[in-house]
């Protein structure tokens, strides 16, 4: 459980190229390797945040004022992590190594909320141009033991927000179809990890995420169907730092990273409230490392959730 918190807390945004500024010396390898790290494992802990759709299972506007929808689930990418512990660092030059990457599935929970504001512009059995406004709660944890320390400088818990708007409402015949955006962040956090001959810190590492979604909801009597697709942009810094055979290092590093997702829910109904469970997947960006790993930075990751939302 402590591996996959701390591999969550590694992960905590996504990234285009690392740019860091890795001087020579005797720690240049390690920078290089504190550098890979970090670009290799930010997308998977991205979409483990942002997942599919803004509201689980939701594709259709609420209906105006006193309706409301809210929701805790779990997200998890089926993503790979990064064997720190048996990795060896290099005094001196950076050394092109191929780092162990095992299958780890990472994940977050969060919570939705959406709140009717407008019901819409009757338009003959559905309504069009309704709008709702959209939250999330998002947590992460301390954690410390094992060689690893996670702390949160600006408290565990970070809001989102932003707002849906109904291209048709859904009605007996008519599926629901909406377009939304979202905008997340997650707690500031400091890392700390220890290598074979290494220690490594990450400190002030922020993450800010974007997000849009065109998605699509009909409820079948028993059942719900979802679909939608979007694009979410990532922006995250970081201080990375630590030190290999007593000489130390410290170097930032800023990433910007732009990915396409599309995924399909199926919801039970079960009165008032829904077990839904999401599948989807998530491609594109471009991410380059020096040092190689079992499977490609940028590489398609297929991503799943399971949740209850309750809706009046």
């Amino acid at each position: 459980m402590r591996r996959l918190l701390v591999g969550s807390a590694l992960l905590l945004a996504v990234s285009a190229p690392a740019q860091a500024q890795c001087a020579g010396g005797n720690t240049q390898d390690a920078c290089q390797k504190a550098a890979d790290l970090w670009a290799y494992m930010m997308p998977q802990l991205g979409t483990s945040l942002t997942g599919g759709s803004h509201t689980l299972g939701m594709g259709t506007t609420l209906g105006g004022l006193g309706h409301f929808a809210l929701a805790v689930r779990a997200n998890a990418v089926q993503g790979a992590l990064p064997d720190v512990g048996n990795m060896t660092v290099a005094v001196g030059a950076a050394q092109n190594s191929n780092i162990a990457s095992p299958s780890q599935y990472i994940g977050l929970p969060t919570v939705d909320v959406a709140l009717g504001v407008f019901k819409g512009i009757p338009l003959g059995v559905t309504r069009i141009g309704g709008v709702d406004l959209l939250g999330s709660a998002t947590y992460v944890p301390d954690v410390e033991g094992d060689g690893t320390a996670i702390t949160t400088s600006d408290g565990n818990l970070k809001i989102g927000y932003g707002a849906r708007v109904g291209i048709l409402e859904q009605s007996l015949i008519v599926p629901g179809v909406s377009v939304s955006y979202l905008i997340r962040d997650l707690p500031t956090v400091n890392l700390s990890a220890s290598a074979t001959n290494a220690n490594f810190a990450i400190t002030d590492f922020s993450v800010k995420t974007t997000s849009w979604r065109i998605a699509a909801q009909k409820n079948l009597l028993l059942f719900q169907l979802g679909a939608g697709f979007g694009q979410d942009t990532y922006k995250s810094a970081a201080t990375l730092g630590g030190d290999v055979a007593g000489n130390g290092f410290s170097t930032a590093v800023s990433q910007d990273l732009t990915r396409t997702t599309m995924y399909g829910s199926l919801g039970f109904n079960l009165l008032i409230a829904k077990v839904v469970a999401e599948v989807g997947q998530v491609s594109g960006g471009d991410v380059t490392t020096f040092n190689t790993f079992d499977e490609a930075a940028d590489k398609s990751r297929l991503y799943g959730t399971i949740g209850l939302r309750i809706s009046f």
